[in-house]
């Protein structure tokens, strides 16, 4: 089977270029990459020695879930892995997956490692960024084979792998889930209700590229208020907890029962407060 590798892109051309870079060093490169443009500018794609299929989505918000359906329709293969912007795949993390998803027709989470502000910034080394990679606190990888994972809150959207068929089974991600937040964890557990199994494969690795980034993240409270009240509706619980219990700390929101409210946006010294220093840099706080 043909694997498509998949990734959406908003304004971080130089992270696409260390993603591209990772695919190119595979073992198993894939057999095409989509990537659905976001940007204000349209990007660019070098050499790859694979096909590859640029599409523009005029957009100006961060539509995540209507922005991966597009990539997964136009994949042509079996096999889909999608890839956050920000991340680059190892040697084997292609061909694990792609040989995982041969023998399980499951939801496969790669292995993220978190890179510091210094690390993958011009020409790198595998090697290195094994070495400086740090992994998350809460997922446990197995150091081989796979590990199934019953807690489907667990899936994260940043490196997975399913077969196409089973991602057109589940109706793929529900774009009434707009902008940032919670379109995930919703497949997730949709995921989970239909009996699919949530694998965590090991030494699939790929590297999350340090970027600016919240915490919490206050630019994207309106969205994230939005789709909790939708998870909420759907799921009976909440979701992004810590998240919504800052957000009340800060007095954006009123969160009560069943009730989540917008109270305010973050003001510009809110949002300098919230901002991550690449000093106080940590992997717990990292998307």
């Amino acid at each position: 089977m043909g694997v498509s590798v998949l990734t959406i892109v908003r304004n971080r051309s130089a992270h696409l270029s260390q993603l591209v870079e990772g695919l190119r060093r595979s073992d198993r490169r894939p057999d095409e990459l989509i990537v659905v443009d976001m940007s204000d500018d349209p990007i660019t794609v070098g050499p790859t020695g694979f096909p590859v299929r640029v599409e523009r989505f005029e957009t100006d918000g961060l539509p995540l879930a209507a922005a991966r359906n597009r990539a997964a329709s136009l994949a042509k293969h079996d096999m889909l892995v999608f890839l956050d912007v920000d991340r680059i795949p190892l040697r084997d993390c292609v061909g694990l997956l792609a040989e995982t998803l041969t023998e399980h027709d499951g939801l496969l989470c790669a292995d993220i490692r978190y890179l510091g502000p210094d690390d993958a910034r011009g020409s790198w080394e595998e090697a290195d960024l094994l070495k400086h990679g740090q992994a998350h606190p809460v997922r446990r990888f197995p150091t081989q084979g796979v590990r199934e994972e019953t807690n489907a809150g667990l899936f994260w959207s940043l490196a997975f792998a399913l077969r196409r068929s089973t991602f057109t089974a589940l109706s793929g991600f529900d774009e009434g889930f707009t902008g940032y937040g919670a379109e995930d964890t919703d497949f997730g557990f949709r995921a989970a209700a239909a009996g699919l199994k949530l694998l965590f494969v090991g030494q699939a690795i790929a590297c999350h590229q340090y970027h600016d980034s919240y915490e919490p993240p206050v630019q994207h409270v309106a969205d994230i208020v939005r789709n909790a009240r939708v998870f909420q509706a759907r799921w009976d619980e909440w979701p992004m907890e810590g998240w919504l219990a800052e957000f009340e700390r800060l007095g954006l929101v009123r969160w009560q029962g069943n009730a989540l409210d917008l109270l305010r946006l973050p003001t510009a010294c809110e949002m300098a407060a919230a901002r991550v220093e690449p000093t106080g840099w940590s992997r717990a706080t990292t998307n």
